[in-house]
């Protein structure tokens, strides 16, 4: 006779396995180009639906021949040139406003603020908190639950 308790058990451990490989095996891509477009289909034919700009953070969904089906911070969904997306990592900011400290934590020095929406290169990952760069500026550290990528 079967075991239910045990066969349940090993179901659960079977399915956060599945859920934790899932997660890991999130594809990130960031635009490579100064401006692309992300279409409505997977094909120039396709309707613009939004312009990204270079280092915008996109997740792979799917794939069709040379084209990534994309998800953006705000659950917007298109199509994009894979030619034109590299792997370099970045993120935005999807609070209304962060602020970018001298070190990792809420005690540490505010050397600015990010805005909503703003594009930052990740550098470096510790604990709860992601090291950005602005384009070609300030450097420093933001709380990870206020941002969306890498």
């Amino acid at each position: 006779m079967l075991n239910l308790k045990k066969w349940s058990r090993g179901l659960l451990a079977i399915t956060l396995a599945a859920s934790a490989a899932a997660l890991q095996a999130r594809e990130m891509v960031s635009v490579a180009k100064a401006q692309i477009n992300m279409r409505a289909g997977a094909g120039t034919q396709h309707a613009t639906l939004w312009t990204l700009t270079r280092g915008y953070p996109l997740e792979v969904t799917g794939r069709q021949g040379q084209w990534y089906k994309v998800r953006d911070f705000e659950n917007d969904v298109g199509w994009v040139y894979r030619p034109l997306v590299g792997k370099t990592p970045h993120v935005v900011v999807k609070s209304r406003v962060a602020n970018v400290r001298s070190a990792p934590g809420t005690r540490s020095r505010i050397l600015g603020k990010a805005d909503h929406g703003e594009v930052l290169r990740t550098l470096e990952h510790r604990n709860d908190w992601v090291r950005v760069q602005r384009e070609g500026g300030l450097k420093g550290w933001i709380a990870r639950r206020l941002l969306w990528g890498w």
